[in-house]
């Protein structure tokens, strides 16, 4: 079968990556799956045209108001996988809510990462009970093994030995509700105090004014860095290679960040909000702050605790194994697909 993927396609964002390990999932079906970027499109009619010219047959979309409203009236069955801030944010806008709702009557599923999620789409939108299923995101971590971490370290100006160093580690494309400026004050003294403790922030510049408040603040903050984005494999070379992964998202669907952290056995303090707390749970898989204050007192602690890291990294490690296999989610998203299948033959 023919298929269009449409999705908000940022270079190195948590929805692109998504997007592509589901695109992978799809084509090793044996489905064409033609990924495009909703933003190339400005209405159902432009995405109307390019159906016909690709004869493409159904549709996925990631995220029910971006991608989803573009698919409606075209007259090919499609499915819907919430992103996140449909749910946390759309939502709460009466028009987005309104299309968001009749994108659902027409959609044949739609997959949310999690039960609070799944929860949330059903208190506002009753009648799709019945087509709303869960799948957490699978998660795989291939680490470029010629990675330097020194060369790293030397590039962000962290000019210290990498034997003493605590480097916690912030990745967000840089826009509001990822919330990259939360800790800096309350990280810079602490690491004033304790010159080994830096943060460092990695992602793309996705709103540009927001990116420039970024990069003022951060230039005039003591033991905080910002580092462009950077390959998949590299920054999971980051990752391995940092001591703690930290989140402090205002909203979030499901952190692949934090869930690679969790597969690479790399702890991970998150803000506590109900999409990290669908997955950290405090002081078992992870570690769960509700201002900056805790913050760093819990992280503190983890630096003095190498039992609790031990403790955690263990959890970590084996609740992605359980919960996120990559195998389950490739079986859950061709099952979906065969339900397009069947409409396309109706």
């Amino acid at each position: 079968m023919r298929l269009l993927f449409l999705a908000v396609l940022r270079r190195h964002t948590g929805n692109a990556v998504t997007a592509q390990r589901v695109r992978d999932h799809l084509e090793a079906a044996g489905h064409v799956c033609i990924l495009k970027d909703a933003f190339d499109f400005e209405s159902p009619s432009e995405i109307s045209s390019f159906i016909k010219a690709e004869n493409l047959e159904a549709a996925v979309a990631l995220h029910l108001y971006r991608g989803g409203r573009l698919l409606q009236g075209n007259g090919i069955p499609f499915g819907i996988i919430f992103g996140g801030t449909d749910l946390n944010e759309d939502v709460n806008q009466g028009d987005k809510n309104k299309v968001m709702g009749k994108v659902l009557e027409e959609a044949r599923f739609a997959v949310a990462f999690t039960e609070s999620m799944k929860e949330t789409a059903q208190r506002q939108w009753p009648h799709a009970k019945d087509k709303i299923y869960v799948q957490s995101q699978g998660i795989a971590t291939v680490p470029n093994t010629a990675f330097n971490w020194n060369t790293f370290l030397q590039c962000s100006e962290i000019n210290q030995s990498a034997d003493n160093l605590h480097v916690f580690l912030l990745i967000c494309g840089l826009r509001q509700v990822k919330d990259p400026l939360y800790l800096v004050d309350a990280f810079s003294e602490w690491h004033q105090e304790e010159a080994n403790v830096y943060m460092v922030i990695v992602g793309p510049e996705v709103d540009p004014v927001f990116t420039r408040e970024v990069k003022a603040k951060v230039k005039r903050s003591p033991g905080v860095r910002l580092i462009r984005e950077m390959a998949q494999e590299d920054l999971h070379a980051v990752m391995k290679n940092c001591f703690a992964l930290v989140n402090s998202s205002v909203s979030e669907g499901m952190s692949a960040a934090i869930l690679e952290a969790m597969d690479l056995e790399v702890p991970v303090l998150a803000r506590n909000i109900p999409g990290n707390a669908a997955v950290v749970k405090h002081e078992v898989t992870g570690l769960l702050f509700s201002d900056p204050q805790e913050f760093v007192q819990l992280a503190k602690r983890l630096v003095s605790d190498p039992a609790l890291e031990k403790k955690i990294v263990a959890n970590g490690k084996e609740y992605v194994r359980k919960y996120h296999s990559w195998q389950e989610e490739r079986q859950t998203y061709r099952q979906l697909v065969r339900t397009l299948e069947r409409s396309t033959e109706d």
